[in-house]
Protein backbone atom coordinates (compact mmCIF):
# COMPACT_ATOMS: atom_id res chain seq x y z
CA UNK A 1 0.00 0.00 0.00
CA UNK A 2 1.17 3.26 -1.24
CA UNK A 3 0.20 7.01 0.73
CA UNK A 4 0.32 10.26 -0.01
CA UNK A 5 2.27 12.77 2.37
CA UNK A 6 2.64 16.48 1.36
CA UNK A 7 3.09 17.31 4.71
CA UNK A 8 6.33 15.43 7.01
CA UNK A 9 5.05 12.89 9.39
CA UNK A 10 7.34 13.70 11.99
CA UNK A 11 5.35 17.20 12.37
CA UNK A 12 1.99 16.28 12.83
CA UNK A 13 -0.59 19.27 12.47
CA UNK A 14 -3.40 20.34 14.35
CA UNK A 15 -7.13 18.61 13.16
CA UNK A 16 -9.22 21.11 12.23
CA UNK A 17 -13.36 21.43 12.51
CA UNK A 18 -13.74 18.63 10.10
CA UNK A 19 -11.34 15.85 9.73
CA UNK A 20 -12.59 13.13 7.30
CA UNK A 21 -11.79 9.86 6.35
CA UNK A 22 -13.65 8.73 3.38
CA UNK A 23 -13.09 5.08 1.68
CA UNK A 24 -14.04 4.60 -1.55
CA UNK A 25 -13.45 8.06 -3.02
CA UNK A 26 -11.60 7.41 -5.85
CA UNK A 27 -15.31 7.22 -7.84
CA UNK A 28 -18.81 7.15 -7.40
CA UNK A 29 -20.34 7.80 -3.94
CA UNK A 30 -17.26 8.64 -2.50
CA UNK A 31 -15.83 11.34 -4.76
CA UNK A 32 -19.29 12.67 -4.41
CA UNK A 33 -19.19 12.65 -0.94
CA UNK A 34 -15.93 13.97 -0.63
CA UNK A 35 -16.55 16.58 -2.85
CA UNK A 36 -19.49 17.82 -0.61
CA UNK A 37 -17.50 17.88 2.31
CA UNK A 38 -14.84 19.59 0.71
CA UNK A 39 -17.49 22.63 0.85
CA UNK A 40 -17.20 22.45 4.93
CA UNK A 41 -15.38 25.68 6.47
CA UNK A 42 -11.47 24.10 6.87
CA UNK A 43 -12.25 20.76 5.63
CA UNK A 44 -9.64 18.07 5.86
CA UNK A 45 -10.12 15.32 4.30
CA UNK A 46 -8.09 11.54 3.61
CA UNK A 47 -9.00 9.88 0.59
CA UNK A 48 -8.80 5.91 0.67
CA UNK A 49 -9.34 4.13 -2.29
CA UNK A 50 -6.80 1.34 -4.44
CA UNK A 51 -6.95 3.92 -7.31
CA UNK A 52 -3.83 6.18 -6.69
CA UNK A 53 -4.06 8.17 -10.04
CA UNK A 54 -8.13 9.11 -9.54
CA UNK A 55 -6.84 9.74 -5.81
CA UNK A 56 -4.48 12.39 -7.03
CA UNK A 57 -6.77 13.89 -9.82
CA UNK A 58 -9.52 14.05 -7.11
CA UNK A 59 -7.11 16.17 -4.25
CA UNK A 60 -5.97 18.18 -6.51
CA UNK A 61 -9.54 19.11 -7.89
CA UNK A 62 -10.46 19.45 -3.88
CA UNK A 63 -7.42 21.77 -2.79
CA UNK A 64 -8.73 24.27 -5.47
CA UNK A 65 -11.78 24.36 -3.42
CA UNK A 66 -10.08 25.63 0.01
CA UNK A 67 -9.90 21.86 1.47
CA UNK A 68 -6.80 20.25 2.84
CA UNK A 69 -6.47 16.77 1.05
CA UNK A 70 -4.41 14.28 1.50
CA UNK A 71 -4.94 10.38 0.11
CA UNK A 72 -4.10 6.66 0.99
CA UNK A 73 -3.70 4.57 -1.85
CA UNK A 74 -4.97 0.71 -0.28
CA UNK A 75 -6.78 -2.31 -0.64
CA UNK A 76 -9.08 -2.32 2.66
CA UNK A 77 -8.80 -6.07 2.63
CA UNK A 78 -4.70 -5.72 3.18
CA UNK A 79 -4.22 -6.83 6.82
CA UNK A 80 -1.89 -3.74 7.21
CA UNK A 81 -4.44 -1.65 5.84
CA UNK A 82 -6.39 0.03 8.92
CA UNK A 83 -2.73 0.96 10.79
CA UNK A 84 -1.57 2.77 7.85
CA UNK A 85 -4.43 4.60 7.45
CA UNK A 86 -5.09 5.47 10.84
CA UNK A 87 -1.11 6.04 11.31
CA UNK A 88 -1.46 8.61 8.34
CA UNK A 89 -4.60 10.38 9.57
CA UNK A 90 -2.80 10.78 12.69
CA UNK A 91 0.45 12.02 10.88
CA UNK A 92 -1.22 14.19 8.73
CA UNK A 93 -3.96 15.34 10.62
CA UNK A 94 -4.26 14.41 14.16
CA UNK A 95 -7.54 12.53 15.25
CA UNK A 96 -10.28 12.00 12.97
CA UNK A 97 -13.87 13.44 13.57
CA UNK A 98 -15.37 12.13 10.62
CA UNK A 99 -15.14 8.56 9.78
CA UNK A 100 -17.18 7.55 6.05
CA UNK A 101 -17.06 4.06 5.78
CA UNK A 102 -18.16 3.43 1.88
CA UNK A 103 -16.30 2.09 0.05
CA UNK A 104 -18.29 -1.88 -1.13
CA UNK A 105 -19.11 -3.69 -3.85
CA UNK A 106 -21.78 -6.31 -4.97
CA UNK A 107 -20.31 -9.06 -6.94
CA UNK A 108 -23.65 -10.43 -8.80
CA UNK A 109 -23.76 -14.85 -8.55
CA UNK A 110 -26.58 -16.88 -7.79
CA UNK A 111 -25.72 -19.04 -4.60
CA UNK A 112 -25.78 -22.37 -6.45
CA UNK A 113 -26.07 -22.05 -10.16
CA UNK A 114 -23.14 -19.75 -10.79
CA UNK A 115 -19.24 -20.27 -11.05
CA UNK A 116 -18.14 -17.60 -8.99
CA UNK A 117 -21.50 -18.06 -7.04
CA UNK A 118 -21.51 -19.67 -3.59
CA UNK A 119 -19.52 -19.05 -0.22
CA UNK A 120 -16.52 -18.03 -2.17
CA UNK A 121 -18.62 -15.13 -3.75
CA UNK A 122 -20.04 -14.17 -0.10
CA UNK A 123 -16.83 -14.34 1.83
CA UNK A 124 -15.73 -12.15 -1.00
CA UNK A 125 -18.11 -9.69 -0.44
CA UNK A 126 -18.07 -9.77 3.41
CA UNK A 127 -14.49 -9.20 3.07
CA UNK A 128 -14.50 -5.54 1.88
CA UNK A 129 -18.33 -4.94 2.85
CA UNK A 130 -18.51 -6.14 6.33
CA UNK A 131 -14.91 -7.11 7.63
CA UNK A 132 -13.38 -4.45 6.16
CA UNK A 133 -15.61 -1.91 8.21
CA UNK A 134 -15.34 -3.20 11.36
CA UNK A 135 -11.10 -3.51 11.12
CA UNK A 136 -10.90 0.36 10.04
CA UNK A 137 -13.52 1.70 12.47
CA UNK A 138 -11.65 -0.79 15.02
CA UNK A 139 -8.41 0.86 13.97
CA UNK A 140 -9.36 4.23 13.88
CA UNK A 141 -11.99 3.91 17.30
CA UNK A 142 -9.76 5.48 19.94
CA UNK A 143 -8.80 8.47 17.73
CA UNK A 144 -12.82 9.30 17.36
CA UNK A 145 -13.20 8.87 20.61
CA UNK A 146 -10.26 10.89 21.76
CA UNK A 147 -11.79 13.87 19.17
CA UNK A 148 -15.25 13.92 20.09
CA UNK A 149 -17.83 14.70 19.55
CA UNK A 150 -16.99 12.86 16.40
CA UNK A 151 -18.83 10.47 13.99
CA UNK A 152 -18.85 7.37 12.19
CA UNK A 153 -21.40 6.53 8.69
CA UNK A 154 -21.45 3.20 7.40
CA UNK A 155 -22.95 3.32 3.42
CA UNK A 156 -25.41 -0.05 3.71
CA UNK A 157 -28.18 0.12 1.41
CA UNK A 158 -32.05 -0.56 0.75
CA UNK A 159 -31.29 -3.89 -0.13
CA UNK A 160 -30.42 -4.47 3.59
CA UNK A 161 -34.44 -5.02 3.95
CA UNK A 162 -35.08 -6.10 0.24
CA UNK A 163 -32.74 -9.30 -1.50
CA UNK A 164 -33.03 -9.65 -4.63
CA UNK A 165 -31.82 -12.84 -6.99
CA UNK A 166 -28.24 -12.78 -7.85
CA UNK A 167 -27.66 -10.28 -4.86
CA UNK A 168 -27.65 -11.99 -1.83
CA UNK A 169 -24.53 -11.94 -0.76
CA UNK A 170 -24.61 -8.47 -0.88
CA UNK A 171 -27.85 -8.01 0.58
CA UNK A 172 -26.60 -10.17 3.85
CA UNK A 173 -23.29 -8.11 4.00
CA UNK A 174 -25.48 -5.26 4.21
CA UNK A 175 -28.64 -6.59 6.86
CA UNK A 176 -25.35 -7.02 8.75
CA UNK A 177 -23.50 -3.75 8.30
CA UNK A 178 -26.81 -2.31 9.36
CA UNK A 179 -27.38 -4.52 12.42
CA UNK A 180 -23.69 -3.35 13.50
CA UNK A 181 -24.11 0.07 12.84
CA UNK A 182 -27.20 0.03 15.64
CA UNK A 183 -25.47 -1.86 18.07
CA UNK A 184 -22.36 0.55 17.76
CA UNK A 185 -24.49 3.27 17.72
CA UNK A 186 -25.70 2.31 21.30
CA UNK A 187 -21.97 1.55 22.13
CA UNK A 188 -20.52 4.66 21.32
CA UNK A 189 -23.42 7.40 22.15
CA UNK A 190 -21.21 7.53 25.94
CA UNK A 191 -17.69 8.17 24.54
CA UNK A 192 -19.50 11.14 22.14
CA UNK A 193 -19.44 9.19 19.02
CA UNK A 194 -22.11 9.16 16.70
CA UNK A 195 -23.25 6.51 14.31
CA UNK A 196 -25.27 6.70 11.60
CA UNK A 197 -26.58 4.94 8.52
CA UNK A 198 -27.19 6.09 5.11
CA UNK A 199 -29.12 3.08 3.20
CA UNK A 200 -29.65 4.09 -0.73
CA UNK A 201 -31.49 2.59 -3.08
CA UNK A 202 -30.68 2.49 -6.64
CA UNK A 203 -28.28 5.55 -8.37
CA UNK A 204 -25.48 5.02 -10.98
CA UNK A 205 -22.24 5.27 -10.71
CA UNK A 206 -19.23 3.90 -12.30
CA UNK A 207 -19.26 0.96 -10.23
CA UNK A 208 -23.02 0.19 -10.28
CA UNK A 209 -23.74 1.94 -13.65
CA UNK A 210 -27.49 0.45 -13.17
CA UNK A 211 -27.55 -0.10 -17.15
CA UNK A 212 -30.47 -2.37 -16.87
CA UNK A 213 -32.47 0.12 -15.22
CA UNK A 214 -31.67 3.23 -17.05
CA UNK A 215 -33.18 1.40 -20.30
CA UNK A 216 -36.08 0.95 -19.04
CA UNK A 217 -38.99 3.22 -19.25
CA UNK A 218 -40.74 2.47 -15.42
CA UNK A 219 -37.37 1.37 -13.81
CA UNK A 220 -35.53 4.74 -14.75
CA UNK A 221 -37.96 5.94 -12.24
CA UNK A 222 -36.04 4.23 -9.75
CA UNK A 223 -33.14 5.83 -9.73
CA UNK A 224 -31.69 8.03 -7.09
CA UNK A 225 -28.83 10.70 -7.23
CA UNK A 226 -25.79 9.76 -5.69
CA UNK A 227 -25.21 14.03 -4.58
CA UNK A 228 -28.58 13.21 -2.59
CA UNK A 229 -26.31 10.17 -1.01
CA UNK A 230 -23.82 12.40 -0.23
CA UNK A 231 -25.91 14.81 1.75
CA UNK A 232 -27.57 12.09 3.53
CA UNK A 233 -23.95 11.23 4.74
CA UNK A 234 -23.78 14.50 5.81
CA UNK A 235 -26.68 14.90 7.47
CA UNK A 236 -25.66 12.00 9.65
CA UNK A 237 -22.36 12.47 10.07
CA UNK A 238 -22.28 16.28 10.67
CA UNK A 239 -26.14 16.79 11.92
CA UNK A 240 -26.50 14.08 14.19
CA UNK A 241 -29.11 12.25 12.15
CA UNK A 242 -29.32 8.31 13.09
CA UNK A 243 -30.35 7.03 9.82
CA UNK A 244 -31.47 8.25 6.49
CA UNK A 245 -32.63 6.60 3.31
CA UNK A 246 -32.15 8.29 -0.48
CA UNK A 247 -34.46 8.32 -1.99
CA UNK A 248 -37.33 8.35 0.29
CA UNK A 249 -39.75 6.71 -1.98
CA UNK A 250 -37.81 3.81 -0.53
CA UNK A 251 -38.91 3.85 2.24
CA UNK A 252 -42.50 2.42 1.41
CA UNK A 253 -40.11 -1.15 0.11
CA UNK A 254 -38.85 -1.12 3.92
CA UNK A 255 -42.68 -0.99 5.26
CA UNK A 256 -44.08 -3.38 2.63
CA UNK A 257 -41.28 -5.93 3.07
CA UNK A 258 -42.35 -5.60 6.50
CA UNK A 259 -45.87 -5.49 7.08
CA UNK A 260 -46.28 -7.48 3.95
CA UNK A 261 -43.54 -9.29 3.06
CA UNK A 262 -45.44 -11.38 0.39
CA UNK A 263 -46.06 -8.82 -1.52
CA UNK A 264 -42.19 -7.56 -1.84
CA UNK A 265 -41.79 -11.31 -2.68
CA UNK A 266 -43.57 -12.07 -5.08
CA UNK A 267 -42.30 -8.44 -6.48
CA UNK A 268 -38.33 -9.35 -6.80
CA UNK A 269 -39.74 -13.09 -7.67
CA UNK A 270 -41.00 -12.50 -10.61
CA UNK A 271 -39.18 -12.37 -14.26
CA UNK A 272 -39.81 -8.39 -14.73
CA UNK A 273 -37.68 -8.42 -11.48
CA UNK A 274 -34.45 -9.33 -13.25
CA UNK A 275 -33.89 -5.97 -14.65
CA UNK A 276 -33.18 -5.27 -11.02
CA UNK A 277 -30.33 -7.75 -11.00
CA UNK A 278 -27.90 -5.10 -11.82
CA UNK A 279 -24.39 -5.63 -12.63
CA UNK A 280 -20.98 -4.48 -10.52
CA UNK A 281 -17.96 -3.43 -12.67
CA UNK A 282 -15.81 -2.02 -9.93
CA UNK A 283 -15.26 -2.45 -6.14
CA UNK A 284 -15.05 0.65 -5.20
Amino acid sequence: MRFHSPMSASTPTPAGPLVAVITGASSGLGEATARRLAREPHARLVLVARREERLRTLAADLTGLGATVTWVAADLTDDDAPTRVRDHVRAEHGAPTLLVNNAGAGFRARFGSERNGGFANHRKTFALNYDAVLRLTEALLPDLRAAAPSAIVNVASVAAHVARPGAGAYSASKAALAAWSEALRAEEAPHGVHVGTVKPGFFPTEGFPATELKEGRLSRLALGDQDDVAEAIVQCGLRGKDERITPRFYNAAIVLQGVLPQVIRRVVGSDRAQVLATKTVSDE
